[in-house]
């Protein structure tokens, strides 16, 4: 996995609210269990017309790797695709009031950092990037900020285990296996 820490970039914003699975990639894609490819299909419904010509969008003209999206992102079906195709797609963070639990996991468990605001910061990070596009976000996981030009700080809430994986680069399993020893040595202490 990748190691996160610090993420600094300009943000793509998508101020809508309950974007589920199947618009940041349709069931119709999810015909592999390869985690490659799902980028370009991110959000295809709406970047693209049914005949498969591009489509005027939400998304024409922004670029960034953080996503700012409005409260209860990634809810709908439990695929981890959806985090799969954000992340391929060039995403590091995605930024929003509230996420749908199961989206929450599988951004933690895909190198993708879900930055949990309270609803006024986001609130104020949308107003600013509507009246400026290209403020410079920053995203510190060691500190658990989120700080913007002209909105200032807020500190997010993240489970320590998965705080110490992405800062790592560990999977659930890597985490384990990095604490081998510790259990090597209670389990001696535990024999008879």
């Amino acid at each position: 996995m990748e190691k996160i820490s610090i993420i600094q970039s300009t943000a793509v914003l998508v101020p809508i609210a309950n974007i589920d699975t199947d618009q940041i990639i349709p069931a119709r894609f999810l015909k592999t269990t390869s985690r490659e490819g799902f980028g370009e299909k991110v959000f295809y419904d709406w970047r693209f017309n049914p005949d498969g010509t591009p489509a005027a969008n939400i998304l024409d003209g922004q670029r960034g790797s953080i996503l700012v999206a409005g409260e209860n992102f990634g809810c709908g079906s439990s695929r981890e695709h959806a985090a799969w195709a954000i992340h391929d797609a060039g995403y590091k963070a995605v930024v929003s009031s509230s996420f749908a639990d199961i989206f929450k996991g599988n951004a933690l468990n895909n190198s993708l950092l879900p930055v949990q605001v309270s609803a006024a910061f986001l609130q104020a990070l949308t107003a600013a990037l509507k009246a400026n596009p290209s403020p410079e976000i920053v995203i510190d996981l060691p500190a658990q900020t989120i700080t913007a030009e002209g909105v200032g700080a807020e500190i997010f809430p993240i489970v320590g285990y998965k705080k110490e994986c992405l800062m790592n680069g560990y999977t659930d399993i890597d985490y384990l296996l990095a604490g081998v020893d510790d259990i090597i040595a209670y389990e001696a202490s535990q024999s008879l």
